[in-house]
């Protein structure tokens, strides 16, 4: 009958130490700051996932975006090396290489300078999560570059303000050691027409918005991508073609790239790219990047 007891007693306490580990949520994982130069932020485990093989290209292969290409660059390796840098909004036309720029510039950095810098990927849905990241990251032994790809709020989304906090808006502001980098086709992060719409309906039309397009004047630099030339384009599909080796008369290279541009409605990187991809599984060729 005692022995009865004592086991039920048992099973109550580990019931009710499952139910304060549930309360309390996951312990914070061990991260190996060494695993990888590339990591992607999962919230529920509190853990930096390692990639140990990132999808980017070479640095020398992204064209048509040469100035602001140098301006990220300049400011990513200030950063790296200790220096003052500024948070980078880079918004514009799709398929312009915005995402692909940022992990080109940081494999830049990070292995052909040999300098230690680390990428961490936030996705868009766990944006609110960034406070708590932040507080990981602060103890980082390495200068840390946080990334947030295709970034924009809806009309009733209020994560962006956990964005803001981190930028330099909070208490704490962002760790010395962590830089934010986003990608976005729109400048203010929020769509045209609910802007519009907000300040069609507000009491003080002006201040209706403000809250929200001060988000992205939190960004010290504002890098803009537009729409390429034929000439750009041609540049790109010439420059891809060279580096992986798929040999074709320039004539015809062109003539195909163009009429598959005209086919996508659109001349951008992306459009590039994905007609390299084509040429080289006709011709039998095998496509390794960085």
């Amino acid at each position: 009958m005692q022995d009865t007891k004592i086991d039920l007693l048992i099973t109550e306490m580990q019931k009710l130490s499952a139910a304060i580990e549930r309360i309390a949520g996951p312990a914070p994982a061990v991260n190996d700051w060494g695993a990888a130069e590339c990591f992607v932020w999962v919230p529920q485990r509190l853990h930096l996932q390692p990639v140990s093989k990132p999808n980017r290209v070479d640095l020398t292969l992204i064209r048509g975006v040469d100035h602001v290409r140098d301006i990220l660059f300049d400011n990513t390796l200030r950063f790296a090396e200790g220096f003052a840098a500024n948070n980078v909004l880079l918004w514009g036309a799709r398929g312009m290489g915005k995402s692909s720029l940022v992990k080109a510039v940081h494999a830049s950095v990070a292995r052909d300078a040999g300098i230690r810098l680390k990428l961490v990927e936030v996705h868009r849905e766990d944006i609110s999560t960034l406070p708590v990241l932040m507080e990981i990251l602060k103890s980082a032994p390495v200068p840390v570059i946080v990334f947030c790809d295709d970034l924009s709020f809806d009309h009733d989304d209020t994560s962006y303000k956990s964005l803001k906090a981190v930028l330099d808006g909070g208490i704490e502001g962002r760790p010395a050691n962590v830089l934010l980098y986003a990608t976005s086709n729109r400048r203010h992060l929020l769509p045209r027409h609910m802007m519009e719409n907000e300040q069609s309906t507000a009491i003080n039309p002006s201040e209706a918005v403000e809250e929200k397009v001060s988000l992205s004047d939190r960004f010290g630099l504002w890098l803009g991508f537009y729409k390429c030339s034929q000439e750009d384009y041609l540049a790109m599909i010439d420059s891809y073609a060279t580096y992986f080796g798929l040999q074709s008369d320039p004539a015809q290279l062109h003539a195909e790239a163009l009429e598959w541009s005209t086919t996508r409605g659109a001349r951008s990187g992306r459009v590039a790219w994905q007609f390299i991809q084509d040429l080289a599984g006709r011709l039998k060729k095998k496509i390794d990047l960085v």
